[in-house]
């Protein structure tokens, strides 16, 4: 019998156990610095997306401290992807953008990079420079921060974007050779149950390998917040069990080669007001298969 969910392993796709450590590259974001908006993103403050241990220090000693993080958490890793996760990861100019994924992979125990980043912050000179590194012999993966497939709901969370971007963003990395995947926030202002389950059909046409979805944590402070506090009839806030049952009507319309990264999100508690507490992603996980399977949406 097959399982439920095609769940993203790295154990499957690359024959060994990888661990990710969460890098602070120093970048910032065109939705930050003026160059598209100075505001951000209404939903983000990057601060409750990394850990403590990424914060004043340079790549290397950042590397060092994921690595005696995870090595006390006894996560036993046969080698290490250097995540560059906060703000936008290719947001500089490529000699920049070489030093800093250099100085990474020089770790030891590295064998490659995952690059978090915005649609409009990629081009065809940073894709060489990716597939450069990838010809080396390295895992490079990029993860585009898709949010939303509609563009009222990308323009109402101040976005910057379009969607014909993040369509371009993913057949350039796809024509370059390089495998990405894509976030998406299930919940933002606006959006319908409907809405959400029929961006499956959308994300289908994406050459997508894998997709993390995140049910949408109002941040404390965030411009969000404010526009939760004025009209919180906009706002979708399904509990643990509609949420599991919204994300498998999506992951049932989802092409069967795309696999899931995450399935939820979470933050420190001072971060958010989170109406679900301290469920814990293992047991969202569990619950997901149950339905899944009670639905038998699988061979």
């Amino acid at each position: 019998m097959e399982e439920p969910i095609k769940l993203y392993s790295y154990q499957d796709r690359y024959g060994k156990r990888l661990q990710r450590l969460t890098v602070d590259g120093g970048f910032t974001c065109p939705n930050r610095d003026g160059s598209v908006s100075a505001g951000g993103c209404t939903f983000c403050d990057n601060a409750a997306f990394h850990p403590a241990y990424t914060q004043g220090k340079s790549i290397t000693e950042q590397l060092r401290a994921g690595v005696s993080f995870h090595e006390n958490r006894s996560r036993r890793a046969d080698a290490y992807l250097a995540y560059f996760q906060p703000f936008s990861n290719t947001y500089a100019d490529v000699p920049t953008l070489r030093r800093r994924y250099e100085e990474a992979l020089a770790f030891p125990g590295v064998c490659g990079l995952v690059i978090g980043t915005r649609p409009d912050c990629i081009d065809r000179e940073k894709l060489r420079l990716l597939s450069d590194i990838k010809a080396q012999g390295h895992i490079v993966e990029l993860e585009f921060g898709i949010e939303s497939v509609y563009d009222t709901t990308l323009r109402r969370v101040k976005r910057g974007h379009d969607f014909a971007c993040t369509r371009r963003a993913f057949e350039m990395s796809a024509e370059a050779g390089l495998e990405a995947g894509g976030h998406i926030i299930l919940g933002l202002p606006g959006e319908t149950r409907e809405m959400m389950v029929k961006a499956a059909d959308v994300l289908n046409t994406l050459p997508v390998s894998f997709l993390k979805f995140h049910q949408l944590q109002i941040i404390k402070g965030t411009q969000m917040e404010t526009e939760f506090s004025e009209k919180p009839g906009d706002f979708l806030r399904p509990g643990p069990m509609e949420y599991i049952s919204l994300l498998a009507d999506i992951i049932e319309r989802l092409r069967p080669d795309i696999a899931i990264g995450r399935i939820a999100s979470s933050v420190p508690p001072r971060f958010t007001d989170s109406p679900w507490g301290l469920l814990r992603h293992d047991e969202l996980l569990k619950m997901l298969a149950r339905c899944l399977k009670e639905r038998q949406s699988y061979p």
